[in-house]
């Protein structure tokens, strides 16, 4: 059956004319990328490696989808996908091939949707790779789509097909509001196989983290603070692209329970900083206080569209995040930022040294940022996983396009002028803080 399916989307390649990853051709990018001229010739060679990475990693499958793989690991993420994708929005208006590929990457997304809301990643020929509920992997894609959306103008990607995932999402998230009574999911990485008791709070549980590690506690805020971005972002969608006014309001209903339960349940008083916001709850009365690199972050709720970076409990989370109070924020001779429960002890992730950058307020940060991650470069001008930060050339993951990404939306937004592409408009929450 396996050798079957495989011999069907090899012929449908021939006959459709899909190029492979060798052919694949996106002049605005190939050219953005040797027309990057720095005068550090460290940054230069780094940018330019950084834009390449998701062309490099993505190509168009037989059924005419695209499939952009992690880097190393034989398999897509939809997290990762959606972020890997994210920099090439700032040439898909003018760039009908750019245009074209993240189109392809969102119709594929839109159909693992449907095949399984509660997986994380797939592989080629859209097996499940892993299982791992998270909750801001149903989110990724629609952000994604609504800012493909409002910066082409082009309403070709939101399908019939793509309504079905739409459907999936929110009815999934639904779902999962009252986890303990209404749903069946399981992973034998949870405490007990389901996870540990949590309260009703309007939130939505999920399973794991974005480092794919099991969740602590399973209100994870981060992940909460994204899904009510994706929530909006559906909203919209559907009151103004599919004209369903009744799904529309759905959404917008389920945003606002969940915002009410972040501002209800994650915000927690400490002496020191004021009210910041917790890493993960239970709606039972425990917190988790810290961070980790993989986004959504506490660190990131500015970038991902949740608040703006003068939200009073967003300073006050940050001044905490990026101090020694935080336990998953180390400090080295080449480095200092934040790094994860998922790789060794001590270890920096570029991820978080990025998004340090990406949400500061001045100039003068946003360049010390830039010097550590030059300085982190173990020789191959690529960013990694994790790396120790007394020491760059112990690094995790040769192969990892997430960061590189990110990397190269940073300089263009913070360095070259470029306006910075939202992820969706939460201007309407309640609970705001400025």
């Amino acid at each position: 059956m396996r050798l079957g399916l495989i011999f069907a989307l090899l012929v449908a390649c021939v006959l459709t004319g899909i190029p492979s990853a060798s052919a694949l051709e996106l002049p605005s990018i190939e050219r953005a990328a040797s027309d990057y001229h720095a005068t550090d010739p460290h940054l230069q060679e780094m940018f330019r490696a950084a834009l390449l990475d998701t062309g490099k990693l993505a190509r168009y499958a037989p059924d005419g989808t695209a499939y952009v793989a992690t880097g190393d690991i034989p398999a897509e993420w939809l997290r990762d996908a959606s972020a890997q994708s994210r920099p090439y929005l700032f040439f898909a208006k003018d760039d009908p091939s750019v245009r074209k590929l993240l189109a392809a990457i969102i119709a594929r997304m839109a159909k693992y949707l449907q095949i399984d809301p509660y997986a994380n990643a797939f592989t080629l020929d859209y097996r499940v790779w892993e299982q791992k509920f998270e909750l801001d992997s149903l989110a990724y894609p629609v952000t994604l789509s609504w800012s493909y959306w409002k910066t082409t103008g082009d309403t070709s990607i939101f399908t019939p097909d793509f309504s079905k995932a739409l459907d999936n999402v929110l009815a999934t998230m639904e779902r999962e509001q009252n986890h303990a009574k209404n749903s069946s999911y399981k992973h034998p990485e949870l405490f007990n196989g389901v996870g540990r008791p949590v309260g009703y709070t309007g939130m939505i549980w999920t399973g794991f983290r974005p480092s794919d590690d099991a969740s602590y506690y399973n209100y994870l805020i981060p992940s909460e603070m994204m899904a009510v971005v994706a929530l909006g972002d559906i909203a919209q969608i559907e009151r103004d692209v599919y004209r369903n006014v009744i799904k529309a309001h759905e959404a917008t209903a389920l945003r606002d329970e969940v915002q009410r339960g972040i501002q209800t349940y994650g915000l927690v008083y400490v002496p020191k900083y004021g009210y910041i916001y917790a890493y993960e709850v239970d709606g039972l009365g425990h917190a988790i206080l810290t961070d980790d690199a993989n986004i959504p972050s506490l660190l990131s709720a500015p970038y991902i569209g949740y608040t703006t970076t003068n939200d009073r409990f967003y300073q006050n989370t940050r001044r905490f995040l990026l101090s020694k109070d935080n336990p998953s924020y180390y400090v080295g001779k080449v480095a200092r930022g934040i790094g994860s429960f998922h790789t060794p002890d001590g270890w920096i992730w570029p991820l978080a040294l990025v998004m340090q950058g990406l949400t500061a307020s001045s100039p003068g940060e946003k360049q010390d940022i830039l010097t550590q991650i030059l300085a982190s470069d173990p020789g191959d001008h690529l960013l990694h996983e994790s790396f120790d930060p007394d020491d760059a050339k112990r690094y995790t993951r040769p192969d990892f396009g997430w960061p590189n990404a990110l990397f190269s939306e940073f300089v263009m937004t913070s360095f070259e002028g470029v306006p910075e592409i939202p992820m969706g408009n939460t201007n309407d929450l309640e609970f705001r803080s400025e």
